[in-house]
């Protein structure tokens, strides 16, 4: 991969990829941190994508403006939390209340409390729901982790391990479950045919408008920030 940038201001950084399998030059920024990346055929030269790049520049910083700025978590401010804004309320004592439309933090590493009880309550909800999904299949999984990955919301190994993006709790409870739904599939079917489409609408229901939702959604679930900026 070669790396590039759109003069102007600011400039705007371009990671190009030759690739055998592209039959023409696109362009794909990332909903998770805005990377560009221009995508050209072998037979292309680097000039001619560049140029490429070049005319779609408008187009370009026009998607990277709409993209949600981050927030770093703090007292005042909401915060989605099961796809419900709380505010964030100082509170005495130790530990992290949620209740109602507010979540009370100890004062103190305030962002990293939070964070911890939001990785807590993730854990607790996808576990209920894989042991419910799996339950359904009768096929066990071997572990449940969680991590704040940008590239997937989860996965499945074949040992039958899950990993999870701890913020889907940030997301509304179907699109949690219809993810745990999705990776506990897995476990019959590693791959996504038809017939895996299949399992995950048996053990879930409808799923189109989960999935439709975290795509077009999932960017936001990002934007927080639980650790002071470098």
């Amino acid at each position: 991969m070669g790396r590039h940038a759109l003069p102007g201001t600011p400039p705007v950084p371009l990671t190009l990829r030759k690739s055998a399998q592209a039959r023409r030059i696109s362009l794909r920024i990332s909903q998770l941190d805005g990377r560009v990346t221009l995508t050209y055929p072998k037979g292309v030269p680097e000039a001619e994508a560049l140029d490429f790049a070049h005319q779609k520049e408008d187009w370009i910083r026009g998607h990277l403006q709409d993209r949600p700025d981050h927030e770093t978590v703090e007292f005042g401010q909401s915060i989605s939390i099961e796809g419900k804004a709380r505010r964030i309320v100082q509170i005495s004592g130790r530990r992290v209340l949620l209740k109602g439309d507010e979540i009370g933090v100890p004062a103190g590493a305030e962002a990293r409390r939070l964070a911890r009880f939001l990785k807590e309550l993730a854990r607790d909800r996808l576990t209920g729901a894989c042991d419910d999904y799996a339950a359904m299949l009768g096929r066990p999984y071997s572990s449940i982790t969680l991590r704040d990955t940008r590239s997937r919301w989860g996965s499945c190994s074949s040992a039958g391990a899950l990993m999870f993006s701890w913020r889907l709790i940030l997301a509304p409870p179907e699109v949690l479950h219809y993810v745990a739904a999705h990776e506990v599939a897995h476990l019959i079917e590693m791959n996504h045919s038809p017939a895996f489409w299949a399992q995950v609408e048996r053990i879930f229901g409808p799923y189109k408008e989960a999935r439709r939702w975290l795509r077009d959604n999932g960017a936001e679930l990002h934007r927080y920030r639980f650790e002071p900026a470098a």
